[in-house]
């Protein structure tokens, strides 16, 4: 299908000039173009979510700091936050609880997301995670990647099974990008999929089928035109030559955005490039790691803060990048394999937990309350007698998303074993 800039840009569906195109643009983008035509007609829009994981396993005590618990700040001696106290202006109480409800409050390195709280576009899901009790970090992954809590024979990652039963604009190489080195897990499996380490070096892995493709795309495209890159093989080739003339590297943040530099903030800046381009984008993928704070993790300062505030700078810049238009139709969804202990240790820190928090930001989330049942900390209640008790599987937060925003009407194929259900969804979505 050809198709020209001028009918791209006249058609309503996207605007590249943001990424600086110029000339013909390739058929799957006239197809993508197309799509979202006809879902403008119906009276819809191309929805995308962006996933988050947060490796290592995040204290989501501290990060969403039950300051209303008193249980909290006994078991926590050296590393609780303090309750708010009044208008934070600077010194001593910068360091407080940012107050969301009266009871529950942010990180204060999380501060930049309350405008989004206030909003109501950011929720939280409390005491969520997964029912499997292990406490190691690479079975934990695994379970909530593939979203088969202990089972470890699952073949592919939920994200793919969506991708697999809901099989629409497939012809789209963009629809599922993960911003890392590999393939995550949770987009492993039998439908396409990217992983794109930087859009600027085009070093790409299509999926689990083809090689790694490092500036040498075009050779190995030539030796296999006819075998494994054929058909989406081929749309790829056409897709990474779409970005090389783009140019990634010019690209420019929107409405005054700043990225944190790293790794982290490069990958939130390329999802929006590529939101912004109209590729087709349904599913984005990135991780950050660094959050087994065993020791010295520190209270209102330290090295979950510093996590936390780059954490919540990526996830502030992408929303002002994209603006709230765009947001109306983007979801981003963090999790963490599991919470660590309600108790801190003997060297500052706390160890592996059970469950955790969860964020839900985005135009259609219904933000502004924390959602799911809250157990409590006092000895009685924890799990384990240590742990914050679950009373959210993760897999209702993820088959809410699913079927809510994305439209998927086959939870019991991307949720296998498991009876997922609108029933047990936590309302996180409007």
């Amino acid at each position: 299908m050809g198709i020209n800039r001028r009918f791209f840009l006249r058609s309503g569906a996207v605007a590249v000039a943001g990424l600086g195109f110029a000339g013909s643009l390739p058929s799957f983008l006239g197809r993508a173009a197309l799509a979202q035509n006809g879902a403008i007609a119906s009276g819809g829009r191309r929805k995308t979510l962006i996933a988050i994981f947060q490796r290592g396993a995040v204290d989501g005590l501290n990060m969403v700091v039950p300051h209303g618990e008193a249980a909290y700040y006994g078991m926590r001696p050296t590393l609780a936050i303090a309750q708010p106290r009044g208008v934070v202006t600077a010194g001593a109480a910068a360091d407080t609880a940012v107050d969301l409800d009266g009871f529950f409050g942010l990180h204060p390195s999380l501060r930049m997301l309350k405008p989004l709280w206030d909003e109501k576009r950011f929720g939280i899901v409390h005491a969520a995670g997964s029912p499997d009790a292990t406490r190691s970090h690479f079975d934990a992954q695994d379970y909530m990647e593939s979203a088969t809590p202990g089972v470890k024979s699952t073949q592919d990652g939920w994200l793919n099974r969506l991708l697999q039963h809901d099989p629409k604009d497939k012809q789209s190489p963009f629809r599922a990008v993960s911003m890392t080195q590999n393939t995550p897990r949770t987009l492993q499996g039998r439908a396409p999929a990217l992983a794109i380490s930087n859009l600027n070096d085009f070093t790409i892995r299509a999926g689990n089928a083809s090689a790694n493709v490092q500036g040498g795309f075009e050779s190995i495209y030539e030796q296999t035109v006819g075998d494994t890159l054929s058909g989406t093989g081929r749309e790829t080739f056409e897709a990474v030559n779409y970005l090389k003339r783009v140019n990634p590297a010019q690209y420019k943040p929107e409405n005054g955005a700043q990225y944190p530099r790293g790794r982290f903030g490069d990958s939130l800046l390329q999802i929006a490039q590529l939101i912004k381009a109209g590729v087709g984008l349904e599913i984005a993928f990135t991780d950050i790691g660094g959050w087994d704070t065993h020791i010295n993790q520190g209270a209102a300062r330290g090295q979950l803060a510093l996590r936390l505030a780059e954490l919540g700078a990526g996830i502030n810049a992408l929303v002002t990048d994209l603006g709230a238009a765009r947001m109306n139709d983007v979801v981003v969804l963090t999790m963490s394999e599991f919470g660590r202990t309600a108790r801190e240790n003997g060297t500052r820190g706390t160890d592996h937990g059970h469950a955790n928090a969860m964020f839900v930001i985005g135009g259609a989330a219904r933000g502004g309350r924390v959602h799911g049942q809250w157990p409590g900390l006092k000895s009685e209640q924890l799990y384990e007698g240590r742990d914050l008790a679950l009373t959210t599987d993760f897999r209702d937060v993820f088959g809410e998303v699913a079927q809510k925003h994305l439209g998927s009407r086959n939870l019991t194929k991307i949720f296998p074993g498991y009876a997922a259900n609108a029933a047990k969804f936590r309302g996180v979505l409007g």
